[in-house]
């Protein structure tokens, strides 16, 4: 499980929020992973990926449209970091989620989740301090 702490606020409340969804997605994947009441998660696993690409997107979008309005300077930077996560979701191959499921919901949590800690606390945090 990956919970909300208080040091990823970057301190713009609207981005703040769109972090706190995105741990709320990956929870919700969590959850799934200690399910031992469902035998067959692909479709729910499919659900996850889909939202967790259309809600990154979204927020992606959101925060680089907030970065252009303060004049961020590492926006270009920022922008490639935001690409490659997108890229790597996209390269999710699904046909292969068949063969372990657990296995390949773990490997996205990680994924997602070291990534998302990582870029809050490294890269986005410096945005609130450029304004």
């Amino acid at each position: 499980m990956i919970k909300w702490k208080d040091e990823y606020s970057i301190g713009v409340e609207c981005v703040d929020e769109q972090h706190k969804k995105l741990f709320e997605i990956a929870n919700r994947s969590y959850d799934l992973l200690r399910n031992q009441l469902i035998t067959d998660k692909y479709g729910k696993i499919i659900e996850i990926i889909d939202e967790l690409k259309n809600y990154t997107i979204y927020h992606f979008q959101a925060e680089e449209d907030y970065m252009k309005e303060i004049g961020y300077k590492k926006f270009l930077s920022q922008k490639v970091a935001h690409n490659d996560f997108l890229e790597k979701m996209d390269n999710i191959d699904v046909e292969q989620i068949d063969d372990g499921q657990n296995e390949y919901l773990i490997g996205i949590l990680d994924f997602v989740s070291e990534w998302l800690v990582e870029h809050i606390l490294k890269e986005d945090k410096l945005i609130a301090v450029s304004e």
